[in-house]
């Protein structure tokens, strides 16, 4: 199996999947030997979604393509619906990491890729995650370790958080047995919907040290992630999905992913219980 985005957290997450379920990968990124340093048990091979002439060398042997949108990948014409193509032509089954509401949602780029998915004759399988736990260790962490708390503009609102692991779990699912999946689209949620007061409850718990949930304004989050450094598009895209939190856009709770895995989801807890060193610092 090819899977892009390898040295991502999907990406990554499907790797290590595939490998534990016996499955062979070749692990793909821009940079072969930072791929094969973090994923030394798969093959490492260079594809680059704006270079076309990368794709077939990848794809070579292949039977599956696990594809990956990275986030600076607009244009996904001539990159992501370019590889799918070339997928198809090597009789490859694509599985789409996609984004919850992204076959109504014509304004994310993912909607282009599903649609292409659709229309372009081969055989594909649609995942649709939420909201991912692992934003803890990375949207949240700087405010983690350095302030004790989440600041984010989400009021209420709740989250059915979802850990990409149990996602390349179920990658390495469907690609044992592709046929049963072909044309599916799945949406994959957490478990349980939590406050972001009961992320901070867990947090605090886990970690040994008090971590609270400050709401944020939006002005003052845009100031905040201003002073964070993140460039402006950054900020925008990170404000609009948190007062979107407010809305219930990340609350409904789907039985897909338990039923595909025929096990109980990962949950929060589990997720920060295993990751808790990534929240501390030296001087703690």
């Amino acid at each position: 199996m090819l899977v892009t985005g390898a040295t991502g957290n999907l990406g990554g997450a499907a790797t290590r999947s595939l490998l534990g379920a016996g499955i062979g990968v070749r692990a793909a990124g821009r940079d072969p030997e930072v791929v094969r340093r973090r994923h030394p048990d798969a093959e490492a091979v260079l594809l680059d979604l704006t270079d076309p002439a990368t794709f077939a060398p990848a794809l070579r042997g292949a039977t599956g393509l696990f594809l990956v949108r990275p986030p600076h990948i607009a244009r996904v014409g001539p990159t992501l619906n370019a590889l799918v193509d070339a997928a198809n032509a090597h009789g490859c089954h694509v599985v789409f990491a996609s984004v919850t509401g992204a076959d109504t949602n014509r304004l994310v780029p993912h909607h282009r890729v599903e649609t292409h998915l659709r229309g372009a004759g081969g055989s594909w399988t649609v995942l649709r995650p939420g909201f991912f736990a692992q934003n803890l260790a990375d949207a949240y962490r700087a405010d983690l370790v350095a302030d004790d708390r989440l600041y984010l503009p989400a009021g209420a609102g709740k989250v059915a958080f979802l850990d990409v692991r149990d996602i390349g779990d179920v990658a390495a699912t469907i690609f044992a047995d592709h046929t049963a999946h072909r044309g599916s689209a799945y949406t994959l949620t957490g478990s349980r919907a939590v406050d972001f007061t009961a992320v901070a409850a867990v947090l605090t718990r886990e970690l040994g040290r008090p971590i609270r949930y400050e709401p944020a304004t939006v002005p003052g989050y845009l100031r905040h992630l201003r002073a964070r450094g993140l460039p402006l598009a950054q900020r925008l895209v990170q404000t609009v999905l948190h007062t979107g939190l407010r809305r219930g856009q990340a609350d409904t709770v789907d039985p897909t992913l338990p039923r595909l895995l025929g096990h109980p989801a990962r949950t929060l807890d589990q997720y920060v219980h295993d990751h808790r060193t990534t929240w501390l610092t030296a001087a703690r």
